[in-house]
């Protein structure tokens, strides 16, 4: 029968070659290729090299390996911590101790001068000793070990260059582990192993140093209370007037609080001394301002406050007039593109000119006095006139006449009738038509800009909902410009947005985000936080935690420093910057009764 028959040996080999050959994980997770050379170890596409750390200064500050930790490169790093016995150890301490005294009696019987390192030791090994007799420090044998991965050997020589400036800027210095890649290699996987052996002896303080883990603390001498930190308790208190640039970012849902947490700074800096001027979309301020004695300025076509957009600052001692008065041109030539609906390259030169004979016709010229520029301001309707007389400007005149003639005129044709006297002021644009709100938004910055510029001091600059003015590629480039340069001015620009995704939408965007030194980010919706994380580099601890943030949580970015915050105020400055409208009618309808003398209830 066939299942009785015996195979010969050549049937079995010949199907054994047919056989699919068994997989298992090995063979999925190990790399194509693996070469070890004397100085690194080639795994696939990647080269990876190993370094152990063979020695360190007298003392250590707490943190010191986290530049390294921070880089931006992949990177293992390995630490193994061998217990040693106290009892061998204070046996070779007592003779070491023993022959440091003895050197030094001998140099004194001789009369050497006295040795400072010598007498140091002899402190040290003595301290040493009083502290693991009495328990209060330990002894242990101290390898750590690092492995990078680069993709070619230029790069892997970079990045040893980086190392060693980060190590030997604190006076620990590492080698390459030379013949013993594939050891080093090993001992930095999580295997557990310890196959380098490269050891210091080292003592529980300085070894408590080497923890990775640790938050960053923003507690300076001098500033405002931010807010409190959620990793440790203690005070965020920072001036933002300390970095490179005071600009901040500050970007949150609907509801998480991003409001009263401005509020809560500018009224902290308020108290400083520090003007505070804000753009506010949905007069959100207007309660603010009246709290603390400050200006709030209605900016709507039925409203008594005028901006005339041909307005100009006045040039200072190191200012040329005639780039003060090319810059007012060009910016004016970007909110007449709004303004019109966009411009074609011809209308854009007729502008320019029209600009330009516009200011000439008042005598406000290079060659003129700067003094007397402020009287003779022209207004839209005066440029109106001049394009009507220039060839070819026919159709822009036309589009003209609705922001010269009839309701628009009331706010776009007027002679600027406002003062900034006071340390606060809060121009709110809540009741400006949505069609106009971006070209309002436009000329209100562009006046802040030119009292910026005329009058120098420290300031804070809010706009809020900055992507009303993102979304026209002219506006956006205003106040990228406006971030750019504020730093020369003492002004810190705060622009605040709901969704950082309207906000990237824009290429100044990012570029704004990158010129601004402080970035507050709080609650974040599941729609925009992969954005989020990609623009800030978020870890994904990081991410949950402004997913599940509760109101006035979130991360505070200072330089390269961030931590987790919680915003907190006390109960007088909630008081005043309170955005409950419940609570605002409430507290307006108690200060209402004490006007007119009659106390509130006590259950108020």
């Amino acid at each position: 029968m066939l299942f009785g028959k015996k195979k010969n040996n050549n049937d079995i080999e010949e199907g054994k070659i047919f056989q699919d050959e068994d997989i298992n994980i090995k063979d999925i997770i190990a790399p194509p290729y693996i070469g070890i050379s004397q100085d690194s170890i080639q795994l696939g596409e990647k080269i990876a090299k190993s370094f152990f750390v063979f020695s360190y200064p007298r003392y250590l500050n707490t943190g010191w390996l986290s530049p390294a930790i921070n880089l931006n490169v992949p990177m293992d790093i390995s630490f193994f911590i061998h217990p040693v016995n106290s009892n061998l150890i204070l046996k070779k301490l007592r003779s070491k101790v023993t022959q440091v005294s003895s050197e030094l009696l001998e140099r004194q019987d001789k009369g050497l001068i006295r040795d400072p390192a010598l007498e140091t030791s002899y402190q040290d090994i003595e301290n040493l000793r009083d502290k693991i007799t009495t328990a209060q420090e330990k002894m242990f044998r101290f390898g750590l070990y690092i492995t990078v991965y680069k993709d070619n050997p230029e790069e892997l020589k970079e990045i040893e260059v980086t190392l060693r400036s980060i190590f030997e800027s604190r006076l620990i210095y590492i080698k390459p582990a030379l013949f013993k890649q594939r050891e080093a290699f090993r001992s930095t996987i999580p295997y557990g192993l310890d196959l380098l052996a490269v050891h210091t002896p080292m003592d529980t303080e300085p070894l408590s140093t080497a923890f990775p883990f640790i938050s960053f603390d923003l507690s300076s001498n001098e500033g405002i209370l931010y807010g409190i930190n959620r990793h440790n308790n203690s005070l965020v208190l920072f001036d933002r007037f300390t970095l490179e640039n005071a600009n901040m970012v500050v970007f949150a849902k609907s509801g998480s609080g991003k409001s009263y947490a401005v509020k809560l700074e500018i009224l902290r800096y308020l108290m400083w001394g520090i003007d505070v001027i804000v753009v506010d979309p949905e007069n959100e301020y207007e309660f603010l301002a009246d709290g603390v004695g400050g200006s709030f300025f209605k900016i709507a076509l039925t409203s008594d406050v005028h901006i005339n957009p041909f307005d100009l600052p006045m040039p200072t001692a190191d200012d040329n007039p005639e780039d003060i008065l090319r810059s007012s041109i060009i910016n004016l030539v970007g909110l007449l593109r709004i303004m019109l609906g966009g411009l074609s390259a011809e209308e854009d030169s007729i502008l320019d000119q029209a600009l330009s004979e516009t200011y000439a016709i008042r005598d406000i010229t290079p060659q003129s006095d700067p003094k007397t520029w402020p009287e003779k301001i022209p207004i839209m309707s005066d440029f109106g006139e001049v394009l009507e007389s220039m060839t070819g400007a026919e159709s822009l005149a036309r589009r003209l006449k609705k922001f010269t003639e009839g309701t628009f005129a009331g706010f776009f044709n007027q002679k600027t009738n406002i003062q900034l006297d006071k340390n606060f002021i809060v121009f709110g644009i809540r009741d400006m038509e949505d069609s106009l709100r971006s070209i309002a938004l436009f000329i209100v910055v562009r006046y802040i800009w030119n009292i910026i510029r005329t009058h120098i001091k420290k300031r804070i600059l809010v706009i809020d909902e900055a992507w009303w003015l993102m979304q026209s590629e002219d506006g956006a480039s205003f106040l990228f410009g406006l971030v750019k340069r504020g730093r020369k001015y003492f002004l810190g620009t705060t622009t605040i947005t709901q969704d950082v995704e309207d906000f990237m939408k824009s290429s100044y965007g990012k570029a704004i985000i990158t010129n601004s030194s402080l970035q507050f980010l709080l609650k974040q919706s599941t729609a925009s936080i992969d954005t989020v994380q990609q623009v800030f580099n978020l870890t994904e601890q990081e991410k949950f935690l402004l997913l599940e943030a509760n109101v006035g949580e979130g991360l505070f970015f200072a330089g390269k420093k961030h931590v987790a915050i919680s915003v907190k105020a006390s109960y007088t400055e909630d008081q005043i910057i309170t955005t409950s409208p419940a609570e605002v009618e409430r507290i307006k309808e108690k200060r209402k009764r004490l006007k007119v003398g009659r106390q509130p209830q006590e259950n108020e």
